[in-house]
Formats: structure tokens, C-alpha cells, sequence
């Protein structure tokens, strides 16, 4: 969708990637002025040719992006040896890659945010838990989708992740009782929004992969005046710019020390690109708009040409496992919310552990009604 934007207001979209041309979606394949298939898009050394092709027969690039938390060191890197300017550099990415140095410009902008240690020894943790005391959650210090998380409850818990310590760089952070809102944006080249949008995930998604747990979230029309606020200054504070962002916070549903009272809103992590699974579709079904156009217009224009529709619902996403037993069957999904239902399909395979099997996404006016459609469709027996 957004190679299929930017070739509708006239850009040259050139294509880099590791799946045969004939393999491609047909939009995507439609959107490019030409393809460059690479063996492995992890060899650097093949990313940098297929640039050096482009620019050799196009001229310099003006724009360099996968919109995708997995590749965004190499997008920089890739950026800044072909001095692309228009997007983050190699050298400044790591405060917004790794989890342990987000936490300074969070509290730069003003937000509370729980405490964190990078692991190191069993020592030094045990140190940090007599601060902070069980439970706790240790987490990559850079990753994303709650893959690889974990709560750790006791001291067993403890001796057990030391045990079988991954090789990557972990961090553990004091836990935090609270839903989990994100502070979605466009932002033009002065870190100001031209769009912005609130989702909430009523369990948290580490919990939804840890234990099984059916995802239910829904892109609300409003937004706390508070999380605007507080998302606003955080993208200032990391000096984002011309970026589609997703800003994670916890809003205390019990109340913590030193970082607030039961609604306050506590950082979580920034994620420096869209939102995942289909929730650009939601924002899109929510508030009625484009998103996809939305970037497209930044990136050509630095303005927003769309304008804001007024109007402003509720778009729920509710995910099913094919292991667990329902108690209102598909067929009764359809029948009770069938003439709101704008999207139901299977999940493809990568999504499964945070998204379910299959899922349905419908819209509503209200946000009691959003819970309760969601609750419709995950309730088992």
C-alpha cells in the first residue's frame, strides 16, 4: 500500500528484495518503476550494490525506507552511505533501536518511565531486584512483538533465565500494572504530526504470546488529551522526523511509586515505523482515511493533503486459536455482527503467535461497544 500511494502522486519507486519478482503482490509488482532481487537481504554487501545500481542509473536517491522495525539499523546505515538525508542516520540509531537507551528521552519529554538494568551477572540482577522486588520482565534489548519476553516471579524464575541465558543483549525492567496505549503519528520534517491515532490492547501482547491468550485491541476514535500530550513531546524529545511512528505507553491500572497514580500514562518503548499486523487498515476504517496516502503525501510534500474526515468510530480486531474451543461460533459472529465486520481472514503463519489463526476486525460506534464485540468473538468455552 504505500509503494502503491507514492506511485500515484508520481514517484519512481524502485524495489529491494529477497523474493522472486513473480512472487510479489501484484500491487506491489504495479507500483515499481524496477525490481533488484537479492539472495540474502542480511549480506550488507548485496544491499549496497542493489542501492549502487539504482543510484548509477537513476541518480541520487531521495528517499530510502522499509517501514519495518527489523530493518531499520541497516535502513540507516544503508542511508547514511549514500547520503540520503531524509531519513535517520547510522550513527543516531541506536537510541531508538535499543530498549536501554529509550529510557533518557522519555524522561527528557517529561514521561515517567518504570526502571531498567541491562543483564549482566545473576549478582548484579539480584542487586536491581532489591530495589525494584518481583515481579519483573527481562526482554532483548532490542526485538519486537513481545517475542522472547518473560515475566520472572521468583528467584527459581531467576535461576532458570540465568540458566539458559540467551546470547543476545537482555534488559529487565520493574514490572508496571497497566493496559497499554500507543501514540500513533505521521510526522512532518519538524517532528510535528500531521496524523495521530490511539490504540489500546487491554491484555498486554507479551501476555497474549506467553500464554496463549487471544488478542483483542481496538483503534479508538478519541484520545486522551494526556497521551497526545506526552506522545508529542516524546517524538520532540527523540528528534524523529518524517517518520510514520508508534509510540507505546502503559496507563496505570494500579497505582506505582514514583511513577504515578491509577490512568496516568508511564513510557514504554517507541517503535520508529508503523504500527504492525493490520492496524494501519484500522486507523484507516477508524477515522476514516488514508494512511497509506497520508505517508505518501509527507514524503512527497511534507504536508497533509487529506483532511481530517470528522468522522471518528471505533475499528476492533479480535483473534481466534485454532487449538481452543469458542463459545459463539464463526457462523454467529457473522450473524450478530456480520453488517460491521470489514475485514476476516487467516492470519499468515509470522503473525500467529501474536495475532491468533484468524481473525475478525469490525467497526463500532462506541467503545463499550468495541469491547463487547471483542469479547463476543474471544470467549471460550
Amino acid at each position: 500500500m504505500f509503494p502503491d500511494r507514492l506511485k500515484k502522486n508520481g514517484v519512481n519507486v524502485l524495489g529491494i528484495a529477497d523474493c522472486p519478482y513473480e512472487q510479489l503482490d501484484e500491487k506491489v509488482r504495479n507500483a515499481l518503476t524496477e525490481y533488484y532481487r537479492v539472495d540474502n537481504m542480511e549480506d550488507y554487501d548485496q544491499m549496497y550494490r542493489a542501492v549502487a545500481y539504482f543510484t548509477f542509473k537513476y541518480g541520487k536517491i531521495d528517499w530510502l525506507e522499509s517501514n519495518n522495525e527489523y530493518w531499520l539499523e541497516q535502513d540507516a546505515r544503508l542511508r547514511t552511505d549514500f547520503h540520503i538525508t531524509t531519513g535517520e542516520q547510522y550513527e543516531g540509531i541506536g537510541r531508538i533501536k535499543h530498549k536501554s537507551a529509550m529510557k533518557e528521552f522519555y524522561i527528557k519529554a517529561g514521561v515517567p518511565v518504570a526502571r531498567l538494568h541491562k543483564v549482566t551477572t545473576w549478582i548484579a540482577a539480584k542487586g536491581f531486584l532489591k530495589e525494584v522486588g518481583y515481579p519483573v520482565i527481562v526482554k532483548p534489548d532490542t526485538g519486537v512483538g513481545a517475542c522472547d519476553t518473560y515475566k520472572l516471579e521468583n528467584n527459581n524464575d531467576l535461576d532458570n533465565f540465568f540458566a539458559n541465558q540467551p546470547a543476545v543483549p537482555y534488559v529487565m525492567e520493574e514490572f508496571i500494572t497497566g493496559d497499554i496505549y500507543s501514540y500513533d503519528a505521521i510526522l512532518d520534517d519538524e517532528s510535528n504530526p500531521l496524523m495521530e491515532s490511539c490504540t489500546a490492547w487491554p491484555p498486554s501482547v507479551m501476555d497474549i504470546v506467553v500464554k496463549q491468550l487471544d488478542l483483542a485491541y481496538y483503534v479508538s476514535g478519541t484520545m486522551p488529551e494526556e497521551l497526545r500530550r506526552l506522545g508529542r513531546a516524546t517524538v520532540k524529545s527523540f528528534g524523529v522526523k518524517s517518520r510514520f511512528v508508534h509510540l507505546e505507553f502503559f496507563r496505570l491500572t494500579k497505582a506505582r511509586k514514583g511513577l504515578g497514580e491509577v490512568g496516568d500514562f508511564v513510557g514504554l518503548e517507541v517503535n520508529m515505523r508503523p504500527a504492525g499486523g493490520y492496524t494501519p487498515d484500522m486507523m484507516n476504517y477508524a477515522h476514516s482515511m488514508d494512511v497509506y496516502q497520508l505517508w505518501a503525501d509527507m514524503v512527497c510534500t511534507n504536508k497533509r493533503i487529506q483532511p481530517d474526515s470528522g468522522n471518528h468510530r471505533f475499528c476492533a480486531y479480535a483473534g481466534r486459536r485454532d487449538q481452543f474451543e469458542y463459545v459463539h461460533s464463526d457462523d454467529e459472529v457473522w450473524q450478530e455482527y456480520g453488517s460491521r465486520i470489514v475485514m476476516s481472514e487467516r492470519m499468515p503463519e509470522m503473525m500467529v503467535p501474536q495475532m491468533g489463526n484468524r481473525s475478525f476486525t469490525a467497526v463500532l460506534d462506541t467503545e463499550d461497544e468495541a469491547k463487547a464485540f471483542m469479547q463476543f468473538v474471544t470467549e471460550r468455552r
